[in-house]
């Protein structure tokens, strides 16, 4: 005669998964394992929902303060430093686009990497795995690949800063050294500019040591008109004065002044002229324009008074623009 089956001791246990399934199933060895084929896969499953769900709230989130909204900024944005200035920047909303994209971005893969990489570490752990040496493991690989691309993750944490700090945008005219053009593109690695002559730089953000740039708040046109030594100064002066505040007042420039101009007199002296300097505020990036129309009326009328221009004329500034 075979013996009866008994019940497993864990089944005495009130609301253990171990009673559950043997109520159900009257197995002696499935009620014992009932731990392992019940409650840790559900408790492994429970905990990828929910890092997958925290993963696509907080993406959602980021989505939502990164973008723009009734014309305004991001909400990203708002609490960080933004040196474009919305009155005088017609760029400055794909300016802004563009570094709450790539600032978006940077969290998001963040928080993928935290939000999967715990979930990851609570599954191994809980199939019994001892997670210790693997994150020591871990430590060391990223320690010994930090050192191998150090130049990539210099790169990276510069485009970073680059961005937190707004130092340049799409749309700025900036001279990074090596490299002086229009921004097309601001990436975490790269930043894209276009030369004058129509070559684009591909620049890495970690090679960067200065920037100048030319278009944030403000750009001022300088000319510099040349005199023969023999020239009345004073009428020359009361002349250029003249014909700057009547081409300032009228179209085009008119459109892209921001203040009256500014004539400071004799700026240089040299074997060939006197130079007559004048300053003219605009908005960004039409300090070029600016002066080249500037500097064909003065010209014109100094001619016309009978002046003679000793040598040609030299707009202010080492770069002009076409």
């Amino acid at each position: 005669m075979l013996p009866l089956p008994s019940a497993p001791e864990c089944a005495s246990d009130e609301g253990t998964w171990c009673q559950q399934v043997y109520r159900i199933t009257g197995n002696d060895w499935i009620a014992t394992s009932a731990h392992w084929l019940v409650a840790k896969p559900l408790k492994i499953l429970l905990i990828l929902v929910i890092a997958f769900v925290v993963r696509f709230l907080v993406r959602k989130l980021i989505d939502k303060l990164t973008t723009a909204s009734n014309g305004k900024a991001p909400a990203l944005l708002r609490p960080l430093r933004n040196r474009a200035n919305n009155k005088l920047n017609i760029d400055v909303i794909e300016r802004n686009r563009q570094r709450a994209k790539t600032i978006g971005s940077v969290l998001k893969s963040i928080t993928t990497f935290l939000v999967l990489g715990i979930a990851v570490i609570e599954v191994l752990a809980e199939v019994g795995i001892n997670v210790g040496p693997l994150i020591a493991s871990a430590g060391i690989v990223g320690i010994a690949l930090g050192f191998g691309a150090q130049n990539l993750v210099r790169d990276f944490l510069s485009g970073i800063f680059m961005m937190l700090e707004d130092q340049y945008g799409v749309g700025d005219f900036i001279d990074v050294g090596e490299a002086i053009g229009e921004v097309e593109a601001v990436g975490l690695r790269i930043t894209t500019l276009r030369a004058l002559d129509g070559t684009v730089w591909y620049v890495r953000n970690g090679e960067i040591l200065r920037v100048g740039n030319t278009s944030q708040d403000h750009s001022v046109a300088v000319v510099d008109i040349p005199l023969g030594h023999g020239a009345d100064i004073e009428h020359a002066t009361r002349l250029i004065a003249q014909v700057a505040s009547d081409v300032a007042s009228e179209p085009p420039v008119s459109e892209d002044a921001l203040e009256r101009p500014d004539l400071l007199g004799v700026d240089n002296v040299t074997v060939q002229a006197i130079y007559i300097r004048l300053l003219l505020k605009v908005r960004p990036g039409k300090q070029w324009g600016t002066q080249r129309l500037l500097a064909a009326k003065i010209l014109a009328a100094l001619a016309d008074a009978g002046f003679d221009n000793p040598l040609p004329l030299v707009l202010g500034g080492e770069t002009t623009r076409k």
